[in-house]
């Protein structure tokens, strides 16, 4: 509507505009005659704009009445839906209010319900305090009647009673701990029979060991004179390079090496062994031959060492350890060479360990390692299991099993298990059969030992046998002397001595008989 009121001004004000212009002075008739004809079709648009606009104007009113009453209705409508709204809400706040209030009264009520309960309990508690402080008092009385009565304390009754109730207690303890010991011990036994008995079976080791050799043979006795040399001096020279004494005697076709070093000895024997083979005899080649035996038998120990844990299961082990243990292939111990017992005692252990569910490998390096200080023995001073348990722990040998080693002979007091097993393991292949050699002198020596620290200083014993090659020894006691308590006292005392004063593999047995006979005859 506005565009329209606005073209029909501007049309107005154009017809004016012409007007104007065309009544300017001088203008001609004609002009005038057209500015008059102008002017009148002017006024007719001019009344018909004016009546347009009213058009218009009448139809923009109607227009804005109609949306103005549409407006007006769409208005009543919302706020009919708005006060439906509010009136909703409210009436749900009402409602959400009265349940409010409705739990409050019922808390009120819990509330005082809880307060009345509380009173009651602290009254009862009050009344409990007087009742406890009474009867405190009765029993005071009670007490202070008794002490009198029994002329007794309480704490003094209290002891008698507890000392009463142990002796009882130990009393009936007995008989049922013996059985317990009794069943333990038998089972024990069995069991570890059955494990050792398993170990040696599934061990198969020769009977008898190779000894190290110290006699040479020589191919003719003329050899002997050029070892010696011209006034000795080859003789000289090799015991001076060397470090072997060499002993020439009457023997026919040999020579005996002598010296306290089992593997300076045999650098020894290989160096003599060498000069024979190549004829040429003289301190120079002493000198060379002697450090190639050397290089050689230190390779052969490596070697030694390195088959000795392939043969036993152990992958790794410091070089030092490897070169010691095999020198103990030129070391042995009541005949029995020591790198092998280590060998065999290594295998019992880890049969022992897996049949007690053990790691195999710990009692295996425990047991092979347990003498390991008898390779040094003869350069330090000491036990040989507190040197090699010194030369493990050196070496980085883990604690386990330099506690083994260094317990093996019960020097230190044993607190594993491995350390166990590494002394059954060397007790059952030092005492098998065949494992160790000694001279008839000295066997009957050590058995006349035993009966002697059996017989020595022990009241009551008539006769005393060394039996089993020594591994027993049976004493037998006058019944009237020595009761059955003084019988167990002399078997502990014998073995205690035994231990004291004597070396030997395993164990030795001691068993006092104490018999009584009573004989009639019925005639």
């Amino acid at each position: 509507m506005e565009s329209v009121l606005l073209g029909a001004a501007l049309l107005v004000t154009l017809v004016a505009l012409v007007i104007i212009v065309l009544r300017r002075p001088g203008m001609p008739g004609k002009a005038a005659a057209e500015m008059a004809r102008a002017q009148s079709e002017a006024d007719e648009i001019r009344s018909q704009a004016r009546r347009d606009a009213g058009e218009v104007l009448e139809s923009a009113e109607r227009d804005a009445q109609r949306m103005a009453s549409e407006a007006r209705a769409e208005v009543e409508e919302e706020g009919r839906a708005l006060r439906d709204d509010l009136r909703t809400v409210r009436e749900d706040l009402e409602r959400r209010e009265a349940r409010l209030a409705e739990r409050e009264q019922r808390l009120d009520g819990e509330v005082r319900r809880l307060e009345d309960w509380q009173g009651r309990l602290a009254e009862t508690k009050k009344a409990l305090e007087r009742r406890e402080k009474e009867l405190d008092g009765v029993a005071e009385e009670r007490r202070k009647v008794l002490e009198q009565v029994a002329g007794l304390t309480a704490e003094q009754a209290k002891g008698e009673l507890v000392a009463a109730i142990e002796n009882q207690a130990k009393r009936e303890a007995i008989p049922i701990t013996r059985e317990i010991e009794n069943a333990a011990r038998a089972e024990g036994d069995k069991r570890a029979r059955k494990i050792v008995t398993l170990a040696i079976q599934r061990v198969a080791s020769e009977q008898t060991a190779e000894s190290v050799v110290s006699v040479l043979h020589l191919p003719s006795d003329e050899m002997k004179g050029r070892i010696i040399g011209r006034e000795g001096r080859n003789i000289r020279a090799f015991e001076t390079t060397t470090g072997v004494n060499l002993i020439i005697d009457d023997t026919p076709e040999a020579v005996l090496l002598s010296c306290f070093d089992p593997v300076r000895r045999e650098v020894g024997r290989l160096t003599l062994e060498k000069l024979v083979l190549d004829g040429r005899i003289h301190p120079h080649r002493i000198e060379e031959i002697y450090e190639r035996s050397k290089s050689d038998v230190e390779q052969l120990c490596v070697r030694a060492g390195e088959d000795a844990l392939v043969e036993v299961g152990i992958a790794d082990m410091h070089p030092e350890l490897i070169a010691l243990l095999g020198q103990l292939r030129y070391r042995t111990s009541y005949g029995q060479n020591v790198l092998k017992h280590l060998i065999e005692s290594a295998h019992i252990a880890g049969v022992m360990a897996s049949e007690l569910r053990l790691p195999v490998e710990v009692a295996k390096r425990c047991t092979l390692l347990h003498d390991i200080g008898k390779a040094l023995t003869h350069e330090v001073e000491g036990s040989h299991a507190l040197i090699g348990a010194e030369i493990a722990r050196r070496y980085g040998e883990h604690e386990d099993v330099v506690h083994a080693i260094e317990a093996h002979h019960n020097e230190v007091e044993v607190r594993t298990v491995e350390a166990v097993l590494t002394q059954a393991a060397d007790a059952v292949s030092g005492s098998r059969p065949g494992a160790r050699r000694e001279s008839l002198e000295a066997y009957v020596k050590r058995l006349e030992r035993l009966e002697e620290i059996a017989r020595d200083r022990h009241e009551g014993v008539e006769k005393v046998f060394a039996m089993q090659a020594g591994r027993e020894i049976r004493v037998m006691v006058k019944p009237d002397s020595v009761d059955d308590i003084q019988a167990q006292v002399i078997a502990r005392d014998i073995a205690k001595q035994v231990e004291d004063e004597l070396t030997y593999p395993g164990q030795i047995r001691v068993t006092v008989v104490r018999e009584s006979r009573a004989i009639e005859f019925a005639r």
